[in-house]
């Protein structure tokens, strides 16, 4: 497994305006030693980790010239500058933090001038009228609160201005918020600062002293909190705004009230009658009436009193006795308002408001009992109302579609039972099981259906208050009855947290209580029997979860029980092996024993396999008759959670007689896992080799016990050598003449799996197996032959496998047997099978790009080689075959489109075109097109091959255009078919001169086609006559095959003209340019695509023309304008 490369932390620099860098260049010195010169210095660096270090030396600096017992004017001045500085950087800057946490360590003789300029800094923020620059005032009075103590000082010397900002920048801002209603990407950010603003202001009240002595109600301080009080009541009914904006302020109405209300005893009684609507507007204060008028004296909506309980459960102190006798009446009267908004709520955002509230609600009354309030236990007790009441809003909201609500009713439960365990009395809290209400509770937990998602959850809250005996000796079943469900995946994850909770409680209980080892007995026969059971009985979906979910957290638990586990499945293996269709006790064992081996669990391999299980089991095991069975097995061989543990002798030999009996599977899933595991190995065979060579190396200076090889390394890293010599020999003696689509693909995989890991070494790498040293003619030709198959997926592991080799290992290297490969080639792509123009391209590709191409094709290429360095010595090779190819294939298939224009029929029985075409798309889509150097030959190439797209596609279009249906043939003799065939004939034949379609023809064979006696036989062509092919048989050639023909040539047409405009660059306007397209070209590329779509009735054809056209507008989104216009035209 790699290493994950830890991201780098992108910090912007800090700079300075231009009067302070004037102010600051005088100041420093001529040795570069004072504060300015650090500052200069840090000011000209652009990279902002390195400024980190400057900034880290100014504290240091100043406790030296702290020693003369003077502050200088350039002291004073570099401290107004760092001010700036700090003021200037973005909250999120890791500068910001670092400056403000070097300046917390200022010596205390430049605190007063440094908490002057701050001051005088922060009050010219203050003073900006910008709208859209208060976010940023904003922010910094933020990160001045925060863990600095300058700006903390400072802002509290500016405590009246700082109010009056925030009092102006909310109301401008909400304001602007209003004029720019439907503008929602400006809206959100505005609302985004009012958000910030109301935290800023709460932020305020908290951390800031000054508030202490604001108890004058005519001072300016005070009118300032009223305002923002105002403000917060006036968002905190506004629904127009964002719901967490309103949720805010309701905390900060609460916070303010509870700043500026005397005596405190009497807030809990205010807050009850705001909640309760209950406020008499005669007693409430003057000032509180002009600020929170809409809250005392009117209906408040819900959402508005919803917030207000957040306020007051999250700011009011309810820990210590300060609030009085009555913040107990408050507390129930809040639950009360919680229930009653629960059951009116309908809104998913406003319920998830509610559940954390209610959350907020059973922590404020933890912490009321937990102060010893007597009065308050009969009201929250588990028989009182409302427990009841919470714990019916956990069963109707434990299966909520919000995940994050149904954590909340979690968390509700489990406070419900820390609650009534607080109300007991001090006797019976040693024994909770016992009491009335836990075992009435938990009677109705078990009662419910296990499908129940809730009840998992509230069962592992109970586990962990009063131990799982109780709960096992109400149902001693329980264990068996969650794995019988573990079939459903909805419930597989609770499930096995539950289990994992009550096992784990299990056995920490049984230990603290047993003196020996007896307790495990009891443990195993709990838990771990029910899951062999299920493991050799239980269907196809309950093993696999169990085995993917509960067996790996078990022996986590307890890794001894995998004895115990193997023990059991050992007995039963031999009368239950299992079938065709069940695992059996054999397959139990060895899931047991890859889950072990996977997570850790067996340290050793050969101890495991000497101490543990036969070789018999194994080998019974890799050829079982179940595949899943065989898979784990294999699992088991090749997984470990160490990716250089060795592999041992054992495994080797197993690995080689599994791969004897398993290539050849059916099943797609199975094959896969077969490969992935099988590469599993390979890489713990190369990492595992790479500490064996280090080992090698350094046996010379000292032999420790090794622990990872009980043998030297060298004879570790032979049989390594010898083992992959032997798969890749077993894999190559698989792909013999006629072997099977399975076994092919399986093997391919494995080698490619096998160059992959193993790759060519680099440098003084050291690699212990190349594939490429057992190529040799004989496996370098069945390679090739895969390329000749009929499975398009066979074809790309062989071309992909064959472009993995090294050059060396092209066994063609005299121009006789390239010349050979290179004309079969050409042959392929003529062919009438459809696939072998798919095995062309693949032949031309690799001779290609292993620049294996005889020089007889070297007069296509008009130019030299341009020059280029090493890098692109490769990439101009590869363009220059490919080009050479291009041209090869566009002067056959100029002649072959020149005869076809005078006989289809020859064409489809002869040499249909589409295989050319394909082979052109083919090489072009292998190239990287947006950096070719041979531009100047590129673009007439370009040229031909549109001109030969729209000439192909003209010989063919008729019969594509015309109704016939597929498979009509001119044999059909019943009258009505005769009729119908006449029309389509009549429809097609102009664009035939050799009477064809008049009637059915017999194309004889022979050894040569000449195209010359073609042309001079084929006005003499009738009934009785006998066209010329080039093969050995005779056959009949129908209208299908003409059909066939046709829309395969108009496919690749469609693909090809796609290609072109899908990679190649464009050239937006005439003159000198690298692209080679131009807009010309696409325009008539996308009027023939559009004539094309409307006019074809061949269905096979219509679709990949659409797939072609698909290709052109992508590349229309990335160009100009003009031409996105000419897409809708084609559209409309």
């Amino acid at each position: 497994m790699g290493v994950k490369k830890k991201k780098q932390t992108q910090v912007t620099s800090l700079t300075i305006c231009h009067p302070d860098l004037e102010t600051l260049r005088p100041l420093a010195d001529v040795e570069g030693k004072n504060l300015a010169s650090l500052l200069l210095r840090c000011v000209q660096l652009t990279d902002g980790v390195s400024q980190i270090h400057y900034v880290k030396q100014i504290v240091p600096l100043l406790e030296k010239a702290n020693k003369n017992g003077m502050c200088d004017p350039t002291v004073r001045s570099c401290l107004d500058i760092l001010a700036g500085i700090y003021l200037s950087l973005n909250l999120k800057n890791p500068l910001k933090k670092v400056l403000a946490s070097s300046l917390n360590g200022l010596p205390e003789f430049f605190l007063s001038e440094a908490i002057q300029s701050f001051t005088s800094r922060l009050q010219e923020e203050l003073n900006t009228t910008d709208l859209y620059s208060y976010r940023k005032v904003i922010d910094n009075l933020s990160s001045c609160m925060e863990n600095f103590d300058l700006g903390r000082t400072s802002v509290n010397n500016l405590l009246e201005n700082v109010l009056h900002f925030l009092q102006k920048s909310l109301i401008e801002i909400s304001e602007e918020n209003r004029k720019l209603a439907g503008n929602h990407i400006v809206q959100m950010q505005l609302m985004n600062d009012l958000l910030v603003g109301i935290r800023v202001s709460v932020m305020l009240v908290q951390k800031i002293p000054g508030f202490q002595r604001s108890r004058l109600k005519s001072s300016p301080t005070w009118q300032s909190m009223c305002e923002l009080l105002s403000i917060f009541t006036k968002f905190l009914t506004d629904d127009d705004l964002l719901q967490t904006i309103q949720s805010t302020s309701g905390l900060a109405v609460i916070l303010f009230i509870k700043a500026m209300f005397h005596p405190p005893e009497k807030i809990p009684d205010l807050i009850s009658s705001l909640l309760l609507g209950s406020a008499d507007c005669a007693s409430v204060p003057a000032w509180l009436l002009d600020c929170c008028g809409n809250l005392c004296c009117a209906d408040v909506s819900q959402s508005a009193l919803l917030f207000l309980c957040q306020g007051a459960l999250t700011m009011l102190d309810w820990q210590d006795g300060r609030m009085g006798p009555s913040r107990e009446a408050l507390l129930l009267d809040t639950v009360h308002v919680l229930f009653t908004l629960s059951s009116q709520i309908k809104e998913s955002t406003l319920e998830m408001f509610l559940s954390r509230i209610l959350v907020c609600w059973t922590n404020s009354a933890i912490h009321v009992l937990e102060s010893s309030s007597p009065s308050l236990k009969d009201s929250l007790n588990g028989n009182s109302s409302i427990v009841r009441r919470l714990l019916e809003y956990v069963y109707t909201h434990w299966e909520h579609p919000l995940d994050a609500l149904r954590h909340q009713t979690k968390i509700i439960f489990r406070n419900i039972l820390q609650m009534h365990q607080l109300t007991i009395e001090e006797p019976k809290k040693s024994d909770l099981a016992t009491d009335h209400f836990i075992l009435e509770l938990t009677e109705s937990l078990l009662r419910l259906e296990w499908h129940s998602k809730g009840k998992y959850t509230c069962l592992g809250c109970l586990v962990e208050y009063i131990g799982i005996e109780h709960i096992l000796a109400l149902a001693k079943t329980v264990p068996s009855q969650i794995l019988e469900v573990m079939g459903d995946q909805s419930l597989v994850p609770y499930a096995s947290d539950l289990l994992e909770t009550m096992f784990k409680n299990h056995k920490s209980r049984l230990k603290s209580q047993a003196v020996d080892n007896t307790w495990i007995d009891k443990w195993h026969e709990t838990w771990v029997s029910p899951l062999l059971f299920i493991l050799c009985e239980g269907n196809l979906d309950q093993k696999s979860y169990v085995i993917d979910y509960y067996l790996p957290k078990l022996l986590n638990c307890n890794p001894d029980s995998l004895s115990y586990m193997v023990k059991i499945l050992q007995t039963s293996a031999d009368a239950k092996t299992g079938s065709y269709d069940s695992r059996g006790s054999l397959g139990a064992l060895m899931a047991c024993l890859r889950t072990a081996r996977a997570h850790g669990h067996l340290q050793s391999a050969t101890d495991a396999w000497r101490d543990l299980v036969s070789s018999e089991r194994i080998k019974q095991g890799l050829i079982h008759q179940h595949c899943q069975v065989r898979i784990d097995t294999l699992g088991l061989l090749c997984e470990s959670n160490r990716s250089t543990e060795i592999v041992s002798t054992e495994e080797m030999q197993w690995i080689q007689f599994f791969i004897t009996y398993n290539l050849n599977s059916q099943s797609p899933g199975v094959r896969q896992q077969i490969c992935s595991l099988l590469k599993k190995l390979f890489c713990r065979i190369q990492e595992s080799s790479q500490v064996l060579y280090k080992l090698e190396q350094s046996k010379s200076k000292h032999e420790p016990e090794n622990e990872l090889t009980r043998q030297h390394p060298s004879v570790s890293l032979e049989q390594y050598k010898n083992f992959m010599s032997s798969i890749c020999s077993s894999l190559f003696e698989a792909l013999f003449p006629g072997s099977s689509y399975p076994t092919r693909f399986s093997a391919l995989t494995i080698l490619g799996s096998v160059a992959d890991v193993f790759p060519v070494p680099e440098g003084h790498v050291q690699t212990v197996y190349q594939l490429s040293h057992d190529i040799d003619v004989g496996r370098f030709q069945t390679l090739m032959a895969c390329l000749t198959g009929t499975f398009e997926e066979v074809k790309i592991l062989a071309f992909d496998l064959l472009m993995k080799l090294p050059k060396t290992v092209v066994q063609f290297q005299d121009s006789e047997k390239l010349q050979g490969l290179f004309q079969a080639a050409l042959e392929l792509s003529t062919s009438t099978k459809p696939y072998d123009c798919v095995t062309a391209s693949y032949l031309l590709n690799f001779l290609i790009w292993k620049n294996a191409l005889p020089s007889s094709l070297s007069p296509h290429l008009k130019t030299q080689r341009v020059a280029c360095g090493d890098g692109d010595k490769s990439a101009a090779v590869v363009e220059n075959n490919t080009l050479m190819i291009i041209k090869c294939l566009l002067e056959n298939l100029e002649e072959e489109i020149s005869q076809a224009e005078n006989s289809l029929l020859q064409a489809a029985a002869s040499f249909p075109m589409y295989g050319r075409v394909h082979c052109i798309t083919g090489a072009l889509r292998k190239l990287s097109l947006n950096s070719l150097q041979l531009v100047s030959e590129w673009r007439p190439v370009v040229e031909k091959l549109i001109v030969m797209s729209y000439r192909l596609s003209a010989v063919v279009s008729p019969v594509i255009q015309s109704s016939s249906p597929e498979g009509l043939i001119p044999m059909d003799t019943d009258a009505e078919s005769a009729s119908r065939l006449q029309t389509i004939l009549n429809e097609i034949q102009p664009r035939d001169t050799n009477d064809y379609f008049n009637q059915a023809k017999i194309l004889k064979e022979c050894d040569s086609f000449d195209l010359e006696d073609l042309n001079a036989s084929m006005p003499s062509i009738d009934a009785s006559t006998e066209i010329k092919g080039k093969e050995g048989k005779t056959c009949d050639v129908t209208a299908q095959m003409v059909l066939v023909c046709c829309w395969r040539s108009m496919k690749e047409v469609a693909l090809l003209l796609g290609s072109l405009c899908q990679l190649l660059p464009m050239q937006p306007v005439p003159g000198p340019s690298d692209g080679l397209l131009t807009v010309e070209q696409v325009k008539e590329i996308g009027a023939y695509f559009k004539q094309h779509l409307l006019q074809s009735r061949h269905r096979g054809a219509f679709e990949l023309a659409y797939t072609g056209f698909v290709k052109l507008t992508e590349i229309l989104n990335r160009h100009c304008w003009h031409l996105n216009l000419r897409k809708v035209k084609w559209i409309y």
